[in-house]
């Protein structure tokens, strides 16, 4: 994991509630996908792994954060649901390596995942 800087995007991981478990998705490699995620980032985005994030019913459930600047360009959380397979993990690494919320538009097969969270899940996470 590298250093946070003002080009540093943050990736949430939601886990140990139903996203992230055999129970819920079973077959999925679920730590081979964190791993993948993990290895596809540095210098690009921090991996954060975190509880429940509330939004159970779009498991598999990852949160990209813009990096400083790119908040101050206008880039917004980005909540991205059934984040269950390689090619979903491969597009999310992508798009933090280009810059992220604020500085490009999420890939379509990030965009296609994309889903806005509860009014809960946003006052309860504090991104």
């Amino acid at each position: 994991m590298s250093r946070r800087n003002d080009t540093t995007c943050t990736i949430r991981v939601c886990r140990d509630c139903c996203c992230g478990t055999e129970r819920k998705h079973p077959g999925v490699d679920h730590d081979g996908l964190l791993a993948r995620l993990e290895d596809g980032a540095p210098g690009a985005a921090q991996v954060s792994v975190s509880n429940c994030l509330l939004a159970c019913d779009q498991s598999n459930v990852v949160v990209v954060v813009p990096s400083p600047s790119g908040r101050r360009a206008g880039g917004r959380p980005v909540w991205v649901r059934g984040v269950l397979d390689d090619a979903t993990v491969d597009a999310l690494v992508a798009w933090v390596q280009e810059g992220g919320p604020g500085w490009t538009d999420p890939p379509g097969q990030v965009a296609r995942l994309a889903f806005p969270p509860s009014g809960l899940s946003r006052d309860y996470v504090t991104l």
